[in-house]
């Protein structure tokens, strides 16, 4: 099952829209979530029963104009729609263990304005175990490409596997992109180190990374990308070419922002298409 929270907005509305359609592709249920949150409502200069029916009416609102949009989009798709009581954050954290993704606009009614990443999408793709796809509100044709970050951690290997599997649904060729510095100390003076070599070598390592997915996944396209430079600027830059960028979840810190980890959560402000966060 595939859980998608909405909650009214434009990006909320384009969430859905990719959550239908990957639903189609991985032949999954869809259901769509409202959060009727009550919390910012429960102070004594609103009247008592006011809020609760404007939250609900709000609430069936949203989620009939989301199941609307998925019988529009993938009328195949099995729908079903529901508010939940409790903060967006809160709910979707508690369906992430019945759920084999999670998908949310990047920027919702919770998020603060001007923002480029609401505060909601950052604790869920923080939190989750399940991968998060987090969709901005802008709409552009098929590139047919999807980009996943290569490094050399453990980490690495489940964000690989969702990505293979992303690619092959959509019959889309993957990019595995792996961007290398050099260390701090090579720029003082006295050590010198051999660029070529030290490429090379990045090279041969993403090749041996990847060799049991080419196998396992033998129609998938796959460009191995081995490029100098800062990932989260990298990842950002090759999002413009493609439909997903998948990254894993480094982060082990008590907070959204340090669970992601500094360039999930880069790439998540960065990106200029959804972005998957999918962690070990």
């Amino acid at each position: 099952m595939i859980v998608v929270g909405v909650d009214g907005s434009v990006t909320s509305r384009a969430a859905v829209e990719w959550a239908a359609g990957d639903a189609f592709r991985m032949r999954e249920p869809l259901r769509v979530v409202y959060a009727v949150d009550r919390a910012p409502y429960q102070i004594t200069r609103f009247p008592a029963g006011v809020a609760p029916d404007t939250l609900q009416k709000a609430g069936q609102k949203a989620l009939a104009e989301a199941v609307a949009l998925v019988h529009e989009r993938q009328p195949t798709v099995e729908v079903t729609a529901e508010t939940v009581e409790g903060s967006p954050a809160g709910v979707l954290r508690e369906l992430d263990g019945s759920a084999v993704e999670i998908v949310v606009g990047s920027r919702g009614l919770g998020g603060l304005s001007g923002a480029l990443l609401g505060s909601v999408s950052t604790h869920v793709a923080g939190h989750a175990h399940r991968p998060v796809v987090v969709v901005r509100g802008e709409r552009f044709a098929p590139r047919g490409e999807v980009v996943v970050g290569v490094d050399d951690s453990h980490e690495c290997e489940a964000a690989l596997g969702y990505a293979f599997e992303q690619a092959r649904l959509r019959g889309a060729r993957l990019r595995a992109l792996h961007a290398w510095q050099l260390p701090v100390h090579a720029f003082a003076p006295e050590v010198s180190y051999d660029l070529d070599e030290i490429g090379e070598a990045r090279r041969q390592a993403v090749s041996d990374r990847l060799a049991a997915f080419r196998e396992k996944y033998p129609q998938v396209d796959v460009v191995e990308d081995v490029r100098s430079g800062r990932p989260v600027e990298e990842l950002a830059d090759a999002s413009a070419g493609a439909d997903l960028v998948v990254v894993g979840s480094h982060g082990r810190g008590a907070v959204a922002s340090a669970l992601l980890g500094s360039v999930s959560r880069g790439v998540l402000h960065q990106a200029r298409c959804p972005v998957a966060v999918v962690r070990s």
